[in-house]
């Protein structure tokens, strides 16, 4: 992909998991490590109660990691097929005879356009991630 484009990508997904990060998980990584000390400050439990305590405290975190790290995934496996499907037609005009020139511009038009496709399914991706963050119980 173009440095151009794959830089506006980035800047969109990373202004997007910033936002995430602050509004949601921030809060979550918070009430862990609150939960984790409280398991820390009952001395009447053993170290398996204690540690069962604070793998409990880190779950909704883990599972709030794995749904971003999931979507983000699905996000870039759907933008690879994107901008493959560019390669092939790219390829498929320079086999018919076509200068590298016209290759290069018609690569250009088509990683642009799954670029702008795949930028305009952000929002859409970060309602959903603050549904399910939020649905996560604490």
């Amino acid at each position: 992909m173009a440095e151009a484009h794959q830089t506006r990508v980035q800047k969109v997904v990373e202004d997007m998991v910033q936002g995430l990060e602050k509004d949601h998980i921030r809060k979550m990584q918070g009430r862990m490590f609150r939960c984790s000390a409280d398991c820390c400050d009952r001395p009447s439990d053993s170290m398996s109660q204690v540690h069962q305590c604070i793998e409990r405290c880190h779950t909704p975190l883990a599972q709030a990691q794995g749904l971003v790290t999931s979507e983000l995934e699905k996000f870039q496996d759907r933008l690879t097929r994107c901008t493959m499907h560019c390669n092939d037609k790219a390829k498929d005009l320079f086999d018919s005879g076509s200068k590298e020139p016209a290759v290069r511009s018609l690569m250009d038009r088509c990683v642009g356009s799954c670029v702008d496709d795949h930028i305009n399914l952000v929002p859409s991706m970060t309602r959903r991630l603050k549904e399910n963050l939020d649905s996560i119980q604490q």
